[in-house]
């Protein structure tokens, strides 16, 4: 799909634009300022996604039916101003059809005796300078996300969603549509999981990355699904 150097001048202009100006935009026949909707939302979405899908492709193919949902059901989004909450909760429940359709979906149990108060955040960042650290950060980052594999997906998610994407508290209760007091319990129980799983600080800021050649690729395939009707 080439663009036109008339559709990126558009583009680069919308990325000004808050998430409810170029809904509106989009909605108006600016089919092409998705993109930038999607290039802003790619990295949570796929970390949401991610959560509960463990296979990478299967969350890349999760995320392009959630794109394509989200565009065909964007007329039914009420307030503009929730895009990215509102993106999340349709990629959840995309991600949870595939595991279904998988039969992958089980349920959890729950440790008995674990504390309900919400944790002192423990995971601190770290700064690697020479290869030979960079090497050991890659290594750090592939056993962090192995251990958060490991915890069951409804504590997971809000893990993700909380301490490595950064939502706050009440962008998670609503994406994830439990309440206040039941995030902060699975938030902490995630994170005594992760400290029994791993036993050190690491910087979790790096897991479930979504690189830029990946982000072009998705961007590319479900923009060309939405201007072929033009």
């Amino acid at each position: 799909m080439e663009t036109s150097s008339k559709t990126k001048d558009q583009i680069t202009h919308a990325s000004l634009y808050s998430d409810a100006e170029v809904v509106e935009r989009v909605l108006h026949g600016e089919k092409e300022l998705y993109e930038v909707l999607m290039r802003r939302h790619n990295q949570k979405l796929y970390r949401a996604i991610r959560s509960y899908l463990q296979e990478v492709a299967d969350a890349e193919d999760a995320m392009q039916d959630t794109y394509l949902l989200a565009y065909e059901r964007l007329a039914q989004l009420k307030n503009h101003l929730f895009f990215s909450t509102w993106l999340i909760r349709i990629g959840i429940n995309v991600a949870l059809g595939k595991l279904r359709d998988q039969k992958k979906l089980m349920a959890n149990a729950v440790e008995p005796g674990m504390l309900v108060d919400l944790a002192t955040t423990y995971l601190q960042a770290v700064n690697y300078l020479s290869p030979e650290q960079n090497i050991i950060r890659q290594e750090i980052k592939q056993e962090l996300e192995a251990a958060i594999d490991r915890i069951p997906e409804k504590y997971r998610i809000v893990y993700i969603l909380r301490e490595v994407e950064g939502m706050s508290l009440q962008e998670v209760v609503h994406c994830l549509d439990i309440s206040e007091s039941n995030t902060r319990v699975r938030l902490h129980r995630a994170k005594e999981m992760l400290k029994t799983s791993l036993g050190s600080l690491f910087d979790q800021s790096t897991a479930y990355a979504f690189g830029s050649t990946h982000c072009d690729e998705l961007v590319e395939r479900v923009m060309q699904r939405i201007l072929v009707s033009q």
